[in-house]
């Protein structure tokens, strides 16, 4: 066997590499140890905007600074060695689309350009409040953003091959709020998410739950489907359905991310759940390392 060519490496999988960042930021995680239903997780938000005065939109942003780490350590593997993985962005009309939007601006800014594209899972006019001013932002920047339109499904597809493999799929498309099956262009937007998967040299990371999936449950409603991820950065807390065995099957290497939510907002929300409901087996406590919050 020949001697490796100078300067170049051996690069661990992308999706091995990915895993691996998720479990790292976990370790990391400055927040208590807290498991909320998406009840519970809306009452957290709340209570920052109300009661502590923090922005909506700050808590956006810590979000993406989060999953940005994540990103960031999962792409390093691959430093200097060629081809470099590109990260295409999924993003949903919501505000886990708009946690997206914010990650997208902030790995140009890094120095991603041109491996990097955003598609909207959503027409334009459905993205409103914070999710709209990132994306103004991320345009403004620089950001290729494609406009989805009536043919979103299509234009993921062809992002993905214009990009090129090893490649990072963000799903930013729905967050805790899902109650009920998807179905109609979402639904489209999941399978598709799911087809690029089937490519061993791209990775999927979703923000916060797998598009789809039910965040008390662990699964998709009945009747609906769910995102395949390879990892999950879940966002200031872990959620109730992510701690059940059959929610692996979709989420993957589950970690969780701070947005900057000050303990006693969590504690607060923690306490809107009936006594004889309270959790158990991960009581509230103190943080890991640290007093900054969730």
């Amino acid at each position: 066997m020949g001697e490796r060519s100078k300067g170049t490496r051996k690069s661990q999988p992308l999706r091995d590499a990915l895993t691996a960042a998720v479990r790292m930021r976990d370790g990391s995680f400055p927040g208590p140890l807290a498991v909320l239903t998406r009840d519970q997780v809306r009452r957290v938000d709340e209570l920052c905007v109300r009661r502590f005065g923090i922005p909506s939109i700050l808590l956006m942003e810590n979000a993406a600074a989060s999953l940005e780490c994540v990103v960031l350590a999962a792409l390093a593997s691959h430093q200097g060695v060629q081809p470099e993985p590109r990260v295409l962005i999924v993003c949903g009309p919501g505000n886990n689309g708009g946690d997206g939007l914010a990650l997208a601006r902030r790995l140009f800014i890094t120095g991603l350009g041109r491996r990097l594209s955003v598609v909207l899972g959503a027409a334009q006019s459905r993205i409103r409040g914070d999710a709209a001013i990132n994306l103004g932002i991320a345009r403004r920047v620089g950001v290729r953003v494609v406009a989805g339109g009536r043919a979103p499904v299509v234009a993921i597809t062809a992002e993905a091959r214009r990009l090129g493999r090893p490649l990072l799929v963000v799903d930013a498309l729905l967050g805790t709020g899902l109650t009920r099956p998807t179905a109609g262009p979402m639904l489209g937007l999941i399978r598709a998410v799911n087809a690029l998967r089937a490519d061993p040299r791209i990775a999927v990371l979703s923000v916060d739950v797998p598009s789809g999936l039910d965040a008390d449950n662990g699964a998709p409603p009945p009747g609906g489907e769910a995102v395949i991820a390879d990892a999950t950065l879940t966002l200031a807390a872990m959620k109730t359905g992510l701690q059940r065995a059959s929610a692996s099957r979709w989420a993957g290497e589950v970690g969780i991310g701070t947005i900057g939510a000050p303990v006693a907002a969590v504690r607060a929300a923690l306490d809107t759940r009936p006594a004889d409901k309270q959790p158990t087996s991960r009581k509230m406590s103190t943080p890991r390392t640290n007093k900054r919050g969730a």
